[in-house]
């Protein structure tokens, strides 16, 4: 038999995987040729099965022979051409087919009742190329994007202060789909009912519910394990990691045991990784100052004592930015208007059905406030939308007292990277009405009002009265200064008067050290300070934090809570806080010369120690699809205060092509610092 694998390949737009086995779409016909088979082309008959009991009513088993057309609804065989001793037919299989791996067997029934010859195995994939497709994508640029790139630009960050790294998701690399077929195969659904759960895997829906629990390990021993302590020790540190490829290969390599450690942004990638792999249209999204909403009633409480210390009480929270996946297939249980992009989430936060998986909500549902439709859209759609209560809590007495409520702040930036260029886009809009709008807080009442939270008594909720106070006195952090790891954190406090009459503030401030979602890990810096504001005055409070004070505490996130607790004489209390993001120092790549398929080309990395202190163990990790197979390793010689760093090292392309190089560079003072680089070869 010839499997054709290059033409068919390039018809099927799976040249990029480097396999020896047919790989091809469903939906759309694919060609194989015989030698001797001396005339019997008119009573051959073709078995495709996949799983582990094919059958005919589960549509994991096809029978067909040789027909004069292509059946839409079903597999088929048509005649090519024919020679004295060969045969050349085209297989199509119908647009709705399982995917996964298929055994083909032929049987002629001229031959009597011989028993069907094996012919060997081909793997199918869903076909967003293909208008009967439920994952059909009109847009080609879309496909090219969502299905046949290899790199990602992931955003992180907060809010004021919106950054980005590079992703290498490597889908076409090695042995990616066999590892992306194997874990389809170790879900808890494939242990319960292995033939029902094959039967399934012709819904993208489905395939992708399943995959958004196995990312990540709870319930089934999946592929990541998460950790949002700042202490990663016996594995790596999230914010490490450069590319999924290698993700998966050491969750294979070690016998299907947790890779440690994961976070949203690791989660969300490794799935985008085997979605697109599949052939299911998918991207990263960041959501920014994103709402978990622990208990399902669309508010995340917050508490903060006294001094202004950010309690780490209740399971609500507000991660300063959260990235889950949008991947684009109808919905035909819910109805036209809810397909399209559909939100899972990989990260295990709430559990969903017994288990931690999220997805697919339609994101169309999201906007309109449809929370009563499949999947989890209660959860999804406070993430955007929850409102903000901010309380003063007592831990002797056990008293709270709310500051005040926000309405506007939650779901800010929502964003992903646009197609085929590098830039930031936002679709905050695709997600919600404009905040504060009529329409927006209508679409809010109603999902309220779907969850039965309207006409629900909440003892935890605050009165009126309480929403209603109005404080004497505004506060806010402004920035003065560069944001920079290695250098002095400088914020004004500014106070204002907001009334008529002096007023007499207690002000008491402290600084943590948070990992991304906010979490506290230690302390930093306080201070307190006495303050008199005459009717309607603003003042100006510096406030400096050094290098020496923080160097110790910053997790990997590099990010820092400020906070300052208003008591005012007679008054309600005030919050005032602000999360700051520092950035790490720069570092450079440099290609030397062109690059050219299967031609060693040097590249350099430069860094520049930017602190008045030694920098030591360091070291420089690089990776990249079609340049490097496997990651490269290289360790840096410790660098003096302000020494600048060369290392050389040389690729050796193995496509043609724009190709992205991602480094990663870590040392004891400066955690990840990443950057990319466009070869073109």
């Amino acid at each position: 038999i010839n499997w054709h694998l290059k033409e068919n390949a390039r018809d099927h737009r799976t040249s990029k995987f480097s396999s020896k086995e047919l790989i091809v779409r469903r939906g759309q016909a694919f060609i194989i040729t015989f030698n001797g088979t001396g005339h019997l082309e008119q009573n051959l008959t073709f078995i495709a099965e996949t799983g582990p009991k094919p059958s005919k009513q589960a549509k994991t088993q096809a029978t067909f022979g040789i027909s004069s057309t292509v059946s839409k609804e079903n597999w088929s065989a048509v005649l090519q051409s024919t020679t004295s001793n060969s045969v050349s037919i085209s297989i199509s299989s119908p647009a709705n087919a399982v995917i996964g791996r298929y055994k083909l067997n032929v049987q002629s029934t001229s031959m009597g009742s011989s028993s069907p010859a094996n012919l060997g195995t081909f793997v199918l994939l869903f076909n967003p190329w293909s208008s009967g497709d439920d994952v059909f994508l009109p847009n080609k640029a879309e496909c090219e994007e969502y299905v046949l790139e290899e790199f990602g630009i992931i955003f992180a960050g907060n809010k004021h202060h919106i950054n980005s790294f590079g992703w290498n998701f490597g889908q076409f690399q090695g042995d990616i789909l066999n590892i992306c077929l194997s874990m389809l195969d170790r879900s808890l659904n494939y242990r319960q009912d292995p033939a029902t759960d094959v039967s399934h895997r012709n819904d993208p829906k489905y395939v992708g519910r399943v995959l958004s629990a196995m990312v990540n390990s709870n319930d089934d021993q999946g592929v990541l394990l998460g950790n949002w302590s700042g202490n990663y020790e016996g594995g790596k540190n999230p914010s490490s990691w450069t590319g999924s490829g290698e993700i998966l290969q050491n969750w294979k390599k070690s016998g299907f045991k947790s890779v440690r450690y994961g976070q949203c942004w690791v989660f969300a990638a490794v799935l985008t990784t085997v979605l697109r792999c599949l052939g299911i249209p998918t991207r990263t999204i960041t959501n920014f100052s994103s709402a978990h909403d622990a208990d399902g009633n669309l508010r995340v409480d917050e508490f903060y004592d006294a001094s202004g210390n950010h309690l780490n009480r209740g399971a609500d929270s507000v991660w300063n930015f959260h990235v889950w996946n949008e991947s684009w297939f109808s919905r035909s249980d819910l109805g036209p208007s809810y397909s399209g992009w559909q939100i899972l989430d990989a990260t295990p936060q709430e559990e969903s059905g017994g288990i931690y998986q999220c997805g697919p909500a339609s994101r169309n549902a999201i906007k309109e406030g449809d929370v009563d439709l499949d999947y989890d859209c209660p959860f999804v759609f406070a993430e955007v939308n929850a409102d903000c209560m901010y309380w003063n809590y007592d831990p002797t007495s056990g008293k709270k007292i709310l500051m005040f409520s926000e309405s506007t702040v939650i779901g800010q930036f929502i964003s992903t990277k646009a197609v085929g260029r590098d830039d930031r886009v936002d679709i905050t809009s695709d997600y919600k009405y404009a905040e504060g709008s009529t329409k927006e807080r209508d679409v809010f009442k109603k999902a309220r009002k779907k969850l039965g939270l309207e006409d629900k008594f909440d003892p935890t909720a605050p009165t009126p009265k309480e929403i209603d106070q109005k404080p004497d006195i505004s506060g806010k952090f402004k920035v003065a200064g560069p944001l920079e790891v290695g250098k002095d954190l400088n914020l004004i406090l500014v106070l204002a008067n907001l009334t008529s009459d002096a007023k007499t503030v207690q002000v008491n401030m402290t600084a943590w050290s948070t990992v991304y979602t906010r979490r506290p890990v230690h302390e930093i810096w306080k201070d307190s300070i006495s303050v008199t504001l005459d009717p309607q005055e603003e003042k100006q409070f510096p406030i400096q934090i050094s290098y020496a004070e923080y160097q110790q505490h910053l997790t990997t996130d590099n990010m820092i809570q400020v906070t300052a607790l208003c008591h005012v004489a007679g008054g309600i209390q005030v919050l005032v806080q602000r999360d700051i993001t520092l950035d790490n120092p720069a570092i450079d790549i440099q290609v030397l010369g062109e690059a050219e398929v299967n031609k060693e080309v040097d590249v350099e990395v430069i860094f520049t120690n930017p602190i008045d202190m030694e920098v030591m163990d360091c070291v420089l990790q690089v990776e990249g699809s079609d340049l490097l197979r496997g990651i490269l390793e290289i360790d840096v010689p410790p660098l003096k205060a302000g020494e600048k760093s060369s290392t050389k090292f040389k690729v050796i392309p193995f496509e043609s092509g724009p190709k992205h190089l991602l480094v990663n560079f870590s040392c004891d003072k400066f955690a990840d610092i990443k950057a990319y680089k466009i070869i073109n070869v």
